[in-house]
């Protein structure tokens, strides 16, 4: 199996996962004023129940597929070995797609929303036919990337040509699945470059299946954590409060990806440096990274929640102005989320501790969909996301109880005391520049640029250790 460059994967799989937090920032901001608050709600709330399928027919067999299929090197078993993969996948997928229609004849609240729904689920036959942990075994990520690329800006024309007026909804939803999987018939094609895949009537199903179930049983409490406010909004409340909800969260997922993103890379590193057991150098890294999460996640989440309302304005208007609240509660919540992230990804997955990420996960869901059942039907969308704030907690004070045996993180304390001394300028700035009469773009930018020349200065003022070390290094390279 030849193998491509480690440093081109990671640039190709960098642009993709830019691409795809750059489509919804464009998309979305003309979406939200078209489609209007209630339509925009069917469709969050029909793609959150088809999520549910996607999950049952995908089972945990992408993660399992790539894991155990990078293993081989004979070309006879690596045809056997996708073939039953395939196989078990179409199987769970007809699974999927018959509890789908049980639930849309038996429970009357999806009925509304069946066109949608429908739509929606042509993912499920979709991705299964798309086999891209193939191309993830064999590295072909140029071929993901260009084929990503190219679908994207097809979507993009296609949404500002059929999405022009509030009934288009189905139009949109219709575009979200051609741009998530409407590669996936060439995708068969061209995975036969690599193996030959056939479906198997005879198949040793209980080697894969055990190992499949429990990386299932991970995805799916990963989804209800993510997935269950908009879903239980949409039953206990109606669509119009999931429209309003689904712009506070859309925002929420730019700012916490933004932020990780910024860090990503670090995680292989990591991991290596634990594997070799360079403990002084893997600790050095992990506080060093820590320490860089606290000083831009703090300015980032307090200047957020002071321009929220201006940042609502601009990316989905006047009629979303109610998601004002419950992006400031959520904007809480990304703090606990970003640290949970890196307890769990850069010290317990690297220390091979997966099972403690799965219980503070299920745990977190299950405080998650509680909470939501009990304290949406008075709060509606406040409530989901105070509900977000705690599973949040939940999940970051197990991954920290964990973590902090594993690694202790060096200046924390010190790190943190001028942080948010230094974070509260922003505050000061934002709300002098909020009393000036001008268009909340002008404001948002104002509010920036001065609040980060006021952070820093203020970081620098107290002699911040992590942003010196990056001054000195700076100017001994230079």
């Amino acid at each position: 199996m030849k193998l491509k460059s480690l440093s081109i994967n990671a640039f190709l799989n960098t642009i993709r996962n830019i691409l795809n937090m750059i489509f919804p920032i464009i998309t979305f901001p003309y979406v939200s004023r078209i489609l209007g608050v209630e339509n925009l709600g069917k469709y969050n709330f029909s793609n959150s129940v088809v999520s549910y399928f996607l999950l049952i027919a995908g089972l945990g067999i992408n993660t399992y597929a790539i894991r155990e299929g990078a293993k081989y090197r004979d070309e006879r078993k690596i045809n056997i070995f996708a073939s039953e993969i395939f196989s078990i996948n179409i199987l769970s997928t007809l699974i999927s797609y018959l509890l789908l229609f049980l639930c849309l004849a038996l429970i009357p609240k999806l009925q509304p929303y069946i066109y949608c729904i429908l739509i929606f689920s042509l993912q499920i036959f979709f991705t299964t036919l798309g086999t891209e942990w193939i191309y993830s075994i064999y590295e072909d990520y140029t071929y993901i990337t260009i084929r990503s690329i190219i679908f994207k800006i097809i979507s993009v024309v296609l949404l500002f040509i059929f999405v022009r007026k509030q009934d288009d909804y189905l139009f949109y939803a219709a575009i979200t699945v051609f741009s998530a999987v409407g590669s996936n018939i060439l995708n068969y094609l061209h995975a036969r470059s690599f193996v030959k895949i056939n479906f198997r009537f005879h198949m040793n199903i209980g080697k894969h299946i055990k190992p499949i179930l429990i990386i299932f049983a991970s995805n799916i409490a990963v989804l209800i954590y993510v997935n269950s406010d908009v879903t239980i909004l949409g039953f206990l409340k109606n669509v119009y409060v999931v429209g309003i909800y689904s712009v506070s969260a859309k925002i929420y997922t730019i700012l916490k990806t933004m932020l990780s993103a910024a860090l990503i890379v670090t995680v292989p590193r990591l991991a290596l440096l634990y594997g070799k057991k360079k403990w002084k150098e893997y600790r050095n890294t992990a506080s060093q990274v820590f320490n860089f999460l606290v000083l831009i996640t703090f300015p980032a989440v307090i200047g957020l929640i002071m321009v929220s309302r201006d940042i609502v304005l601009i990316l989905s208007g006047q009629q979303y102005i109610s998601a004002t609240s419950s992006l400031r509660l959520l904007c809480i919540a990304a703090i606990f989320s970003i640290f949970a992230w890196f307890y769990s990804d850069c010290i317990l997955i690297p220390a091979k501790k997966e099972k403690i990420v799965l219980i503070s996960t299920i745990l977190s869901a299950v405080v998650n969909i509680l909470l939501n059942f009990m304290l949406v039907p008075f709060f509606s969308e406040n409530a989901a996301a105070f509900s977000t704030i705690i599973a949040e907690l939940v999940n970051m004070l197990i991954s920290v109880k964990y973590g902090i045996n594993i690694v202790e993180i060096q200046g924390f304390f010190k790190n943190l005391k001028t942080v948010l001394i230094s974070a509260s300028t922003i505050v000061i700035v934002c709300y002098v520049i909020s009393l000036f009469k001008i268009s909340p773009i002008v404001r948002i930018s104002t509010s920036i640029i001065f609040s980060a020349i006021s952070y820093f200065f203020m970081l620098f003022i107290l002699k911040n250790e992590v942003l010196i070390s990056y001054l000195m290094k700076k100017r001994n390279c230079g």
